[in-house]
């Protein structure tokens, strides 16, 4: 494909569908261009860099966000329908949570979202400050939580890499963890009760529980702040 016939909408999507395939490590201009069917050197018509390059996939795939409306319902049904789309995609895209260990993210994509969770927060009666600080708490969790899928996505391709297969790689992994946790009882215990494979994964509905108890903990703020809200 030469150059005049390529667009940066096509070189970004190929990139998602590279990174999404690869990982951060797997995205290169010569692989970029193998999938193009075009010179690596083509596409530096359209993007800068590399850098340049995940930051406009990583404002692509925020763009597919779901944005509820922040005027309609309950405050707390919005914030967990973002919530869990936003994680839904760190764990389908583990290589977002790399991306946002070291670069720093922009662009209309997460403008755009991060326009409409404060709105949804200042829609409740927080004040400006409030809704920052709730959206970076909430934003904090979420990426926090979704740490174990990148590790565990980083552990697979090291795996492919090193020549030894995923579930080698991860049992050698997973033995020296538990080594090391049957030393302290509070684990040992936990251990003697679920398979070693286990151990390094969060028990069921983790994620929903600690979100329920950080928007518990916002709405009290939020109930000092304004006071109680008059019976109907």
């Amino acid at each position: 494909m030469a150059r005049d016939t390529l667009t940066r909408d096509q070189i970004v999507r190929t990139a998602v569908e590279l990174l999404d395939a690869e990982g951060i490590t797997g995205l290169n201009m010569r692989a970029l261009g193998n999938r193009l069917d075009s010179a690596a050197t083509a596409v530096y018509w359209h993007v800068k860099s590399k850098d340049d390059l995940v930051l406009l996939a990583t404002d692509q795939v925020w763009s597919e966000l779901t944005l509820p409306d922040p005027g309609a319902g309950d405050w707390r049904a919005a914030v967990t329908v973002m919530a869990t789309d936003l994680h839904a995609m760190f764990t389908r895209r583990p290589w977002l949570v790399q991306v946002l260990a070291t670069h720093l993210v922009y662009g209309e994509g997460k403008a755009r979202y991060d326009d409409r969770s404060l709105a949804v927060y200042e829609s409740a009666g927080f004040t400006a400050a409030q809704s920052d600080h709730a959206a970076g708490a909430v934003f904090t969790y979420i990426l926090g939580n979704a740490a174990g899928a990148a590790a565990s996505a980083s552990l697979t391709r090291k795996g492919d890499e090193s020549g030894s297969t995923v579930e080698e790689q991860f049992r050698h992994t997973m033995a020296e963890a538990r080594e090391i946790a049957m030393r302290y009882p509070r684990l040992r215990a936990r251990l003697d009760t679920q398979a070693a494979a286990d151990y390094a994964a969060a028990p069921d509905g983790t994620f929903e529980f600690g979100l329920r108890a950080l928007l518990d903990g916002l709405e009290q703020e939020l109930a000092a702040e304004t006071g109680p809200k008059p019976h109907r």
